[in-house]
């Protein structure tokens, strides 16, 4: 859909480019219930959304921070939170009007200069840890008047800028409260209570336990929460999550629980599995300073090896009871454009013949010593039987002698962004279901990864596939990108691909709403 058909976009047409009140300040009939616990294996990185790129901040941010399109529960088009509407006004400039009257908890008024600093921010600092990249085509912000903000774009017809609204790059923070140029401890946030969202936090032991509770002044696209309060249970270890799901402890388990736990608790006449599609992945990914490899060839030779002898349907089967299943591409199938060529390139099987091949032709004497990092307190217990399979993968081949070693989620995020590991394990939980946000966030300049991958071809494919109104022409643009990664550069290896899985009490209720392709799970559609 081109620019100068904005005006006529509905509700249901292609909310990229125009997407006006539609149910904009519905006030949802909360029912003022009981508060409920949520446990969870995630942790929280920060509280500042400048530094928090994970499933964990993620968790907390849905609940606490407005935005000015939001994802309405079960649907993938973003729709008003804090703004009225939001279009193109020309083709490089996007804008949005504001509900007036907006306000933070502690009494602050939100207005187009909280959401300008906001973006700004965001920009400047630049955290290794943060989502700015998601921010990547927009080039300034302004805010002409108090309810008018104007997107400044380095791209026209940018198709994804409207579903990078409701992401972790894009929550309104206080500007009385955050400073400008750095980030603020998680404690401060806390007690200066700069909340816009249908929650505000009362108590805070970080990663521990955190209270919240609902707020009366939010005005936006969800309502009233459904209930008065959560209570989110952090856990270290998935099977006393899973105990306490099923002697009624906690209402909602939520990321992450070992697969036989599942299994096992789908035959339990006290919980629920709740299962939906979702577009989970977890990949290898290499540091291209760091890795084994004397120059570029060799680097690409072992990692075109690594993937070779990598079996996904084992790891599928085996380790993850049919959970997840194998991922051939950075981006997942049921996307728009995504298309599987590591299957044409590599096989679906593994073959020790192509990989000693590999590594022959660039001239690498083997065996290959890989230094694999992994993490088992966010992305889960079974992490370690997943990494005990894949090195014993690898190893099998005799092409590898593989180092394994496990650091806490904290540590690990640091340390992954600093040069700390040369091939580190890797999972993706979407900001926002298209093919883009598993590209973009990788394998653009100064991507997330930090891993020193950067290809002006690789770029430009990026630029062209965001730009593209033409849904066909689009999708051809992202299978090329797609083959590209996988055959020319390969920087990280993709693995496999889940669903979204939460197990909840009998008695709880609205929690399939909340399982949909936006990956964010909310409070405020949960009661019992």
């Amino acid at each position: 859909m081109r620019v100068k058909d904005v005006a006529a976009v509905g509700c249901a047409g292609l909310a990229v480019l125009a997407i006006a009140g539609c149910g904009a300040g519905r006030t949802g009939g909360g029912s003022g219930g009981a508060g409920l616990v949520v446990g969870t294996t995630d942790k929280v990185t920060s509280l500042d959304p400048a530094k928090a790129y994970d499933n964990g901040s993620l968790l907390a941010e849905t609940q606490v921070y407005q935005f000015l399109l939001n994802f309405p529960p079960g649907q993938a088009t973003p729709q008003p939170d804090a703004a009225d509407k939001c279009q193109f006004s020309t083709p490089t400039v996007y804008s949005c009007t504001l509900k007036s009257g907006l306000k933070f908890a502690n009494g602050d008024p939100l207005t187009a200069k909280s959401v300008k600093f906001s973006f700004d921010r965001m920009v400047k600092i630049n955290d290794p840890q943060g989502p700015a990249a998601l921010l990547a085509n927009l080039d300034h912000t302004d805010a002409p008047d108090d309810l008018t903000v104007n997107f400044t774009l380095k791209k026209a017809n940018d198709q994804t800028f409207a579903a990078i609204l409701p992401t972790q790059a894009s929550a309104i923070v206080d500007e009385k409260v955050f400073p400008a140029d750095s980030i603020l401890d998680d404690d401060a946030i806390v007690k200066a209570k700069p909340f816009a969202g249908p929650y505000t936090i009362t108590s805070y032991d970080k990663n521990k336990l955190v209270e919240y509770q609902s707020n009366p002044g939010y005005n936006g696209l969800f309502g009233k929460p459904q209930n008065d309060a959560v209570t989110v249970k952090y856990y270290g270890e998935a099977a006393n999550l899973k105990l306490d799901v099923q002697q009624g402890n906690v209402d909602v388990a939520w990321h992450t629980l070992a697969p036989t736990d599942i299994d096992s608790l789908r035959g339990s006449d006290k919980v629920t599995v709740h299962q939906s599609p979702g577009g989970d992945t977890r990949y290898l990914v290499f540091n291209l300073n760091t890795m084994p490899g004397a120059n570029p060839a060799q680097k690409l030779a072992v990692r075109k090896a690594v993937t070779v002898s990598v079996d996904r349907d084992a790891l599928a089967k085996d380790v993850w009871k049919g959970t997840w299943t194998p991922l051939y591409s950075p981006v997942p199938q049921g996307l728009p454009g995504a298309t599987e060529p590591g299957k044409e390139l590599y096989g679906t099987k593994p073959d020790k013949a192509a990989a000693a091949k590999y590594l022959s032709d660039a001239g690498i004497t083997t065996p290959v010593e890989l230094n694999i990092q992994y993490n088992t307190d966010h992305y889960g217990q079974t992490s370690s039987e997943e990494y005990a399979a894949i090195k014993s993968q690898l190893e099998s081949t005799g092409l590898f002698k593989v180092n394994l070693q496990s650091t806490e989620w904290v540590s690990y995020q640091k340390a992954r962004s600093t040069d700390g590991y040369p091939i580190f394990q890797f999972g993706w939980f979407p900001d926002y279901p298209d093919a883009d946000d598993y590209l973009t966030p990788f394998f653009g300049p100064d991507n997330f990864l930090r891993n020193h991958f950067s290809d002006p071809k690789i770029t430009a494919e990026l630029q062209a596939e965001v730009t593209e109104p033409d849904p066909a022409k689009r999708a051809a643009v992202l299978a090329t990108l797609q083959h590209d990664l996988m055959a020319d550069y390969l920087p990280t290896v993709p693995l496999l691909t889940g669903n979204q899985i939460a197990v909840a009490g009998k008695n709880v209720q609205g929690v399939d709403k909340t399982l949909d392709p936006s990956s964010k799970f909310r409070f405020g559609v949960l009661s019992k």
